[in-house]
């Protein structure tokens, strides 16, 4: 059985939407303290962590884009977001993540790539 995406509901406000500054998907703010961020938990840590959600989500972002099929989607591998989990992706994000995630990333050999398009490779 495939994997439910993350519904949001229908009387969320868009400024109550919050995106991940590192992998651009769209939650509730409920959602990344409940369950963290389904793509870079073991990053981010925003699980139970209000002052990281705070810190590494943002409610300034462009577009959303449905991801059903990320393996397939070439929207997804534009968005570079086709390894991750279906869901609601922003097209462009604002802001950066924090000194320690990107600290984090480059430790894992990993390039912090900022999700607000101006970094395009």
């Amino acid at each position: 059985m495939e994997p439910a995406i993350a519904a949001i509901p229908a009387q969320a406000r868009s400024k109550q939407l919050r995106a991940c500054l590192l992998c651009s998907i769209i939650q509730l703010p409920v959602d990344f303290r409940k369950n963290g961020c389904p793509n870079c938990e073991d990053v981010v840590q925003m699980k139970h962590n209000p002052d990281r959600i705070s810190s590494c989500t943002t409610t300034y972002f462009d577009g959303v884009i449905s991801v059903i099929d990320p393996d397939k989607s070439w929207v997804a591998r534009w968005q570079r977001t086709s390894k991750y989990v279906r869901g609601m992706y922003a097209v462009r994000v604002k802001g950066r993540i924090p000194e320690d995630v990107e600290a984090e990333l480059e430790n894992r050999g990993l390039k912090y790539r900022p999700r607000d398009q101006t970094d395009q490779d």
